[in-house]
């Protein structure tokens, strides 16, 4: 059987040649399923997690058609425009955009909060062909007459579960209202939970529907494993952790900016070079604190949830869960950050008895049971437990499993 190439799906010779500068060889099945459809200029509901290989499925068919058109750029008009929920993946979707049309003749912008908008002023003033941009700042831009976006060919709305968990319904309408109803529009989104669906029926017309199965990480490629301690013994049990030179680059996250913070500073003292990520931080910061664990010059990124989706970072061999989220589906953003690109990554989840309850939600939304290493937690007293909790993980006596060395090797089959 012939394998499917990037020119096979219809992509141009500056196009593929831009891919094979970045050894990219062979579709992934969003794009196999996605490149056809969006040349066709048909609408598109794509339901696939970060990792997936989405950005390129919507970013090599815009260039495409954008690169067909001889149109002139008219001053602040957008011809293209993709919107983001965070900083981090608009800044991501910009450097994608810039990579795969390095060899064709168009001028994109990336607009987010957080910094000053004069140079964003600067790069609509004369119109752009692709605009990245965060809701906020972008209707802010637009009430002061900066941008225009009347002239928007196609829309793309990436992450859309994201940006209604965190408030953008309101803006995302007010957007979707400015810009013309004759065009094409493409949804992507983890999940479809009701408010999801009933915004992709509000803007998509008749749309292709992709889903690339995105559970499929949980459950295949990482192994999820889980160590219990009291509160107090958590940050003696990272550092142990971390002592292991196999878990060579690390997001460890938690619930709170103090507790990020905090954590790490406790790194940076016992010499582990590392940096905090969360919505505290000032864009530049967090820029920073990407580039420098992208470039290895921090081993450990301690992150709350925002780094949880759209921080597609290769060689992320570990995610370590110092407080387990309250919400089971962001264990499966959480951990989704390894086990990139085909790797394989490992995850483990430092569990107290007060987030028993957190992990029976977890193991029921995975259908996986996590590998205890170490011992079961001890039993508790028996009072009624909150609500939400449990007693006892298990019927066993606590100390029941050896305890095994713990390693970044994987177990042989």
């Amino acid at each position: 059987m012939t394998a499917i190439s990037f020119a096979s799906l219809g992509l141009a010779e500056p196009l593929c040649r831009a891919l094979a500068a970045q050894n990219y060889t062979t579709p992934t099945p969003i794009q196999a399923q996605a490149i056809p459809l969006l040349l066709a200029s048909r609408d598109l509901l794509g339901i696939a997690r970060t990792g997936t290989g989405k950005t390129a499925a919507f970013a090599l068919p815009i260039l495409q058609r954008l690169s067909a058109s001889h149109d002139a750029r008219q001053p602040k008009s957008v011809r293209a425009l993709i919107l983001a929920p965070t900083r981090e993946l608009a800044v991501q979707i910009g450097e994608s955009f810039a990579t795969y049309g390095k060899h064709m003749h168009f001028k994109h912008a990336v607009i987010l909060g957080g910094v000053s908008q004069h140079a964003q002023e600067k790069a609509l003033a004369r119109g752009v062909d692709v605009l990245v941009a965060t809701p906020g700042r972008l209707l802010d831009l637009a009430n002061q007459r900066l941008v225009e976006l009347n002239k928007v060919e196609i829309l793309v709305l990436d992450e859309a579960d994201r940006m209604l968990d965190m408030g953008f319904i309101r803006d995302i309408r007010k957007i979707a209202a400015l810009v013309p109803k004759q065009r094409q529009t493409l949804l992507f989104s983890a999940t479809m939970p009701s408010d999801v669906a009933e915004l992709a029926a509000s803007l998509l017309r008749n749309p292709e529907r992709i889903d690339v199965s995105p559970q499929t990480v949980t459950v295949d490629e990482v192994e999820q494993r889980v160590m219990f301690s009291d509160t107090d013994g958590k940050r003696r049990l990272l550092l142990d952790l971390l002592a292991d030179k196999a878990l060579e680059r690390v997001i460890v996250f938690t619930r709170t900016k103090h507790r990020a913070n905090r954590i790490s500073d406790q790194l940076e003292i016992a010499g582990i070079p590392c940096d905090a990520l969360h919505g505290n931080k000032s864009q530049n910061a967090r820029q920073r604190a990407l580039e420098r664990f992208k470039r290895g010059e921090a081993r450990v990124l301690v992150a709350t949830d925002i780094a949880a989706r759209g921080i597609d970072i290769d060689g992320i061999t570990h995610v370590i869960n110092f407080e387990l989220p309250n919400e089971p589906e962001s264990y499966v953003h959480r951990i989704g950050r390894t086990a990139r690109a085909g790797a394989t990554g490992i995850a483990i989840s430092l569990c107290d008895s007060s987030e028993m309850g957190y992990l029976r939600d977890i193991e029921r939304l995975t259908r996986k049971q996590l590998t205890v290493v170490g011992n079961t937690p001890a039993p508790q007293p028996t009072r009624p437990a909150p609500r939400g909790q449990e007693q006892n993980r298990s019927g066993r006596p606590a100390g029941n499993n050896k305890r095994r060395k713990f390693s970044g090797q994987r177990r042989a089959a």
